[in-house]
């Protein structure tokens, strides 16, 4: 009998730790999963010397998404973990469209530049200079920072704000689908990354409901995960179409 009860205590703690194991893994891959699937489309970029087949909205889109993210949390706290993923995916996107600033200036003959402080619309998103992208993210930070210090006593903004985020987030793999549409091709893009979408967004969605984070976050979860199947429809496609045509 005596030894039934010292097993008792050792399984729960057993339990704990693995318990404990777990929820550390979980934590570790929601700050660091969102930026895993950039990884092989920076390598293929700088392996090509090129980014015709990628785009850089989603990095404008991601961007935009998580700086809003994190004022909304400023309005309505939810997990910290969630905080550090936006922030790790902030300096992802600025490290990917640095790569593509440097290939562009180095691949582009031409002396004209379009700079963001020319504010011309029809070069937005397409500025010369890293700096240029900077200065737009700073921008857009400091104009969030005065709306949400002047509205945060409102609950219609601030759950506006965060269904705002997590809609533009949702909306991630639309500039790639596009410019997929565009090409009809999926060339340069990195498959892997589009994979790795997928399985973090499901991984993600299901760590959204298990945790009973804000609806906004698992709603836009699972629509992300319908574009990511899109995009696999179109790699599917495209290079059956290319076989068939070169056969």
């Amino acid at each position: 009998m005596v030894a039934m009860a010292d097993a008792e205590p050792l399984s729960e703690l057993r339990s704990d730790l693995a318990w404990f194991f777990l929820s550390w893994v979980a934590t570790f891959f929601m700050v660091f999963g969102g930026a895993l699937p950039y990884i092989p489309q920076y390598r293929e970029i700088q392996r090509s010397g090129n980014t015709e087949g990628f785009s850089t909205h989603v990095c404008l889109v991601l961007l935009v998404a998580n700086i809003l993210r994190l004022f909304f949390w400023f309005g309505r706290h939810f997990e910290v973990t969630l905080v550090w993923q936006s922030i790790v995916l902030i300096f992802t996107m600025l490290a990917l469209l640095h790569l593509c600033c440097d290939l562009q200036q180095s691949s582009t003959l031409t002396t004209s530049r379009h700079l963001f402080t020319d504010f011309d619309p029809k070069y937005f998103w397409a500025w010369s200079r890293f700096l240029d992208y900077i200065q737009f993210c700073l921008s857009f930070t400091m104009v969030c920072l005065l709306v949400t210090y002047l509205l945060i006593d409102s609950q219609l903004f601030v759950e506006t704000l965060g269904f705002t985020a997590v809609l533009i987030e949702a909306m991630l793999g639309v500039p790639q689908l596009c410019r997929n549409f565009k090409n009809k091709s999926t060339a340069g893009m990195s498959v892997k990354m589009v994979l790795m979408w997928t399985l973090g967004d499901i991984f993600k969605t299901a760590y959204f409901i298990i945790n009973a984070t804000p609806v906004q976050f698992w709603v836009c979860g699972a629509l992300q995960i319908c574009i990511d199947i899109a995009i696999f429809f179109q790699v599917f496609t495209y290079e059956k179409g290319a076989h068939e045509k070169y056969s």
